[in-house]
């Protein structure tokens, strides 16, 4: 174990045991059927770090993704990638690409929503756009419980949603995402468009 530790590092349980240590969460070591979890709560919401793995058949890869449910009071949803990446999706979900009064952000990223204006005013959080700015290759947005993409919450509740390919064990950057996920929510509520109360459920 102290061989393949000095090549590989430290294994993910431990940076995600003590990631939770750190932030005061729930850590849920991996099982034979799951895979381990951090629960780290803010306020009334539960944010959950996982993995999980996609199989193609020959082949499949492991992906790393946080989530959040809340309440979403206006219906309002967004998606951010770097530039260069599928935006398709969001388009033909009713999303379409938007600038945001940022000129610095918006050169570096696709940035879609439902609501140009609100997508105007979640952006003006510096704290939001500089967090997002230090994650590499970054898949964040609200994911609507269409029945599509997300196991099934109660009506009004939607999803905070990062996914990227992988298994993260940088610990500043997880923690950063963790920052992300805590202000997002927030300044959802400063905008109108979250509520602060418990959404109900935590992701499944």
């Amino acid at each position: 174990m102290g061989i393949l530790r000095n090549i590989f590092g430290p294994s993910k349980n431990e940076i995600w045991e003590k990631l939770a240590t750190e932030l005061k969460g729930v850590y849920t070591p991996s099982t034979f059927f799951e895979a381990g979890r951090v629960e780290v709560s803010v306020n009334s919401w539960t944010i959950t770090l996982d993995t999980f793995t996609v199989s193609t058949g020959k082949s499949s890869t492991t992906y790393t993704r946080m989530r959040a449910p809340y309440l979403n009071k206006d219906g309002f949803r967004f998606k951010v990638k770097p530039h260069g990446f599928f935006s398709g999706i969001g388009k033909a979900l009713g999303m379409q690409d938007v600038t945001v009064n940022q000129p610095g952000f918006d050169d570096r990223f696709v940035i879609q929503g439902s609501e140009e204006y609100k997508l105007v005013q979640l952006f003006a959080n510096a704290e939001i756009r500089q967090l997002i700015d230090l994650q590499p290759n970054i898949s964040f947005e609200v994911k609507s419980d269409d029945g599509w993409f997300t196991d099934k919450y109660p009506d009004g509740v939607d999803e905070l949603y990062f996914v990227t390919v992988g298994i993260l064990k940088d610990l500043d950057r997880l923690k950063l995402l963790f920052d992300l996920f805590a202000e997002t929510l927030n300044h959802l509520c400063a905008i109108d468009s979250a509520y602060d109360e418990y959404p109900g459920v935590s992701a499944k």
